[in-house]
């Protein structure tokens, strides 16, 4: 029985921004019903402990979130929540003291990445508000994203985009060092307990529209992750957002015969020959991490 560390269900597709760096859903919009979020509990429970309730779309948008989590509580899974952070706010309430919460990661990048943001100390504070008010009452993990480096020109980049909410963090947790002295990219520090900040270069969506590699290389897809979009298509990682490689949907198949199925099989396979098999694949700069 194939087990994944990572299995991401996009319990939404819908967005509240449009950030430069993520290039929205040409999907029907839609939000997951908990029937469907149900019937995938009850397929994957052999293949996995922990969910991420992500591909594309804005999680905390769904308006039963909380009914999500305290399902996915009674079935026995830790759920980890990627967000922008905006409605946190607002939507706080329905997350803290749920026993299935795990990790809440916040994509602090998605502010300036948004044209036409509100105001960024505001936004900054209400996900400190939260995180404090978190970390004193429960176990929650709390990742601080800043995904946003150019490879070209690091420094600049890093001190026109992340200096005012780095400098927001210093101050707000009292840190006795500069965050920018610490911190690589790749590399996380500890800003407080259960309280990390993790740096990173920007990367591209892969898409059929780029150029494509000479199609060797290595991926963990369909090894360590998985993934479920909105309407139930299963797709090798959380980066296929269109559903490209389209595995098969829960609805019609079981999720094990799906993972087991030959277009699959072929996915993991190839890698493991350090083959891509896959077009969108071979247009994925993210895979190049792993070679």
């Amino acid at each position: 029985m194939k087990k994944f560390k990572k299995f991401y269900i996009e319990i939404t597709n819908v967005c509240n921004l449009a950030c430069s760096f993520c290039p929205q859903t040409k999907r029907q919009p839609e939000f997951m019903k908990l029937e469907t979020f149900n019937k995938i509990l009850e397929q994957i429970k052999p293949h996995t402990d922990y969910i991420y309730f992500h591909v594309k779309g804005e999680p905390l948008l769904h308006p039963h979130i909380d009914e999500f989590l305290n399902l996915s509580y009674e079935k026995g899974f830790k759920v980890n929540i990627t967000t922008n952070g905006t409605l946190i706010n607002k939507v706080k309430n329905k997350l803290l003291m749920k026993p299935a919460l795990r990790q809440v990661n916040f994509s602090l990048h998605s502010f300036d990445g948004n044209e036409g943001s509100a105001n960024k100390e505001e936004y900054i504070n209400d996900i400190i508000s939260f995180v404090k008010e978190d970390t004193d009452n429960t176990n929650i993990l709390v990742s601080f994203r800043l995904w946003n480096l150019d490879k070209d020109n690091i420094t600049n980049i890093e001190r026109q985009k992340n200096s005012d909410m780095i400098r927001v963090i210093e101050q707000e947790f009292n840190l006795p060092y500069k965050i920018e002295e610490k911190i690589d990219p790749s590399r996380g520090i500890k800003i407080s307990d259960r309280v990390y900040l993790n740096q990173d270069f920007e990367f591209e969506w892969p898409d059929l529209k780029k150029d494509e590699d000479k199609g060797t290389g290595f991926c963990y897809s369909l090894r360590n992750q998985v993934a479920i979009l909105v309407d139930g298509t299963v797709v090798p990682c959380c980066l296929d957002g269109e559903g490209v490689i389209n595995l098969g949907n829960i609805h019609k198949t079981h999720f094990t015969e799906i993972v087991n199925g030959e277009r699959a099989s072929n996915i993991v396979n190839g890698f493991s020959r350090r083959e891509v098999v896959e077009e969108l694949c071979r247009k994925c700069g993210y895979r190049k991490r792993f070679n």
